[in-house]
């Protein structure tokens, strides 16, 4: 039985760093594409040769880890490392299955000769099928100061847990999200409908480009790819279900968790990014899909583990939430995947109101900000600000049409939930009205959806950004 050889797996990873031969860099239309914010702090971490650290890329499938990493090499050549001192493998390549971490370093060392002690910049994607990859991290970490590594993969969760268990101080961890609203906009130099003037000021040029741009972001925009190549957004479903869809159900859940009913998955998934946004029990789900309840839970942990959806709880009248959650609502954590299973949506079609509510939802997944909705004897509230001390501290109201923007009355669940907890105002979006309307001693805020989604991405971006720089900060300290 032939096996494969030391030679063969260093040819495999020349070919993955071309610039070692002379070949040039990273593809120039890959060069070209517009940096994301993280880029600057995640660079800043890998040139930090004191600080002691690997950095743990995190993500979903196909939000851009692997241009995020190809900017970097890119950035780190053009600042005047040597090529010669970088390294890309992506370890899931066949060829290079069975490897450890170590043994990929000591052949890297033997194809790229580079003078001792000299700084090599090495990154290495989709980690998560590299067998006991945190503990060979760590002692590459401990030993070896020369060594500064990144490391990526897709299943988020069970990346941050190993990394947690076993890289204590050795590791940062950061987690790159699908776009924001705003990140599409800049990423495709889309003609400006809305710029932000100040915090929290902007300036609407055109609310009926901005929509439109809203309901492209909202089928095709929370992924680099979708969003700029013209032959993956004319077949959003080949895209989203062969490379996110069907590695995740059926290659990386399988492989990390040990899911051998793969079929029974596949089911709840696509009923769930059916559902985004609406509400959903475990005794629904479980009698749709013949699945028990337990069955379920741990289905939707794995789902969430992935970074495919998220959970958000409901909570009472006065926002506390109730003792036994029997219902709850799921948000995908990128509307473009219901594009990919199901068909692009029209801005006047029945669903795009949950889609515009699951955009607005995947907006605040990027924050740590504590969210959930209200319901109580018939009446709702689609999302709700808690504080750190589980306070309601803001309530929105969640609309694509103008309907009450002329009849503030209506929102009976917002102003009781608002009286309730101390409000003094209530927030409702909108399809193109901006305003403010007082009901007693409650003011209603009224944005369009598509403006508070800007709004929400560009402050999540900035907010993101700012706290990883404090966290470094914190660490080199």
């Amino acid at each position: 039985m032939k096996t494969i050889s030391d030679q063969q797996v260093i040819e495999q990873i020349r070919r993955q760093s071309p610039w070692w031969d002379g070949l040039g860099g990273i593809e120039p239309v890959v060069a070209n594409y517009r940096r994301r914010d993280y880029l600057a702090p995640v660079l800043a971490l890998v040139r930090d040769s004191s600080l002691r650290r690997a950095v743990v890329l995190m993500g979903p499938r196909r939000v851009g880890k692997t241009i995020l990493i190809q900017h970097l090499i890119h950035d780190l050549m053009t600042s005047g490392i040597a090529p010669a001192r970088i390294a890309y493998v992506a370890v899931d390549h066949p060829v290079l299955h069975g490897q450890s971490l170590e043994s990929f370093v000591q052949l890297i060392e033997r194809a790229s000769p580079v003078t001792a002690g000299a700084e090599r910049y090495l990154f290495f994607d989709e980690i998560q099928y590299l067998r006991d990859w945190q503990q060979h991290l760590k002692v590459l970490v401990d030993t070896r100061p020369d060594l500064r590594i990144l490391v990526s993969g897709s299943a988020a969760a069970a990346l941050s847990r190993q990394s947690r268990e076993s890289g204590a101080g050795r590791f940062t961890d950061f987690l790159l999200p699908p776009l924001t609203f705003a990140e599409y906009l800049s990423l495709i130099q889309a003609e400006p409908a809305m710029r932000q003037t100040g915090e929290n000021e902007y300036r609407l040029i055109d609310i009926d480009r901005l929509n439109r741009q809203f309901v492209d972001y909202v089928n095709y925009g929370g992924y680099p790819e979708l969003a700029l190549s013209p032959e993956a957004r004319g077949n959003p479903g080949r895209f989203v279900r062969s490379d996110i869809v069907e590695k995740v159900l059926l290659r990386d859940l399988p492989t990390l968790y040990g899911i051998t009913q793969i079929q029974e998955l596949n089911a709840l998934f696509t009923l769930l990014c059916y559902n985004t946004g609406e509400e959903v029990s475990l005794d629904n789900l479980s009698q749709a899909c013949g699945m028990t309840k337990p069955t379920v839970t741990r289905y939707i942990e794995f789902l969430e583990a992935a970074f495919l959806l998220k959970r958000v709880f409901r909570v009472d009248q006065s926002g506390r939430r109730y003792q036994r959650e029997r219902s709850f609502k799921i948000f995908l954590s990128n509307p473009a995947i219901r594009t990919g299973l199901y068909g692009p949506v029209g801005s006047d079609q029945d669903v795009f109101g949950h889609l515009a509510e699951t955009a607005l939802f995947a907006q605040r997944f990027h924050e740590d900000t504590p969210l959930n909705y209200a319901g109580w004897s018939g009446a709702e509230v689609d999302m709700v600000e808690l504080s750190p001390a589980l306070k309601a501290v803001a309530a929105t109201e969640i609309k694509w049409n103008d309907r009450y923007f002329e009849r503030p009355a209506d929102l009976v669940g917002l102003l009781k939930f608002c009286r309730s907890n101390g409000l003094a105002e209530g927030w409702c979006s909108t399809r193109t009205r901006f305003g403010e309307r007082r009901v007693g001693e409650v003011e209603i805020v009224y944005w369009p959806t598509a403006a508070l989604a800007f709004h929400f991405g560009q402050r999540a971006v900035r907010g993101r950004v700012a706290a990883f720089k404090a966290k470094l900060t914190a660490q080199i300290d």
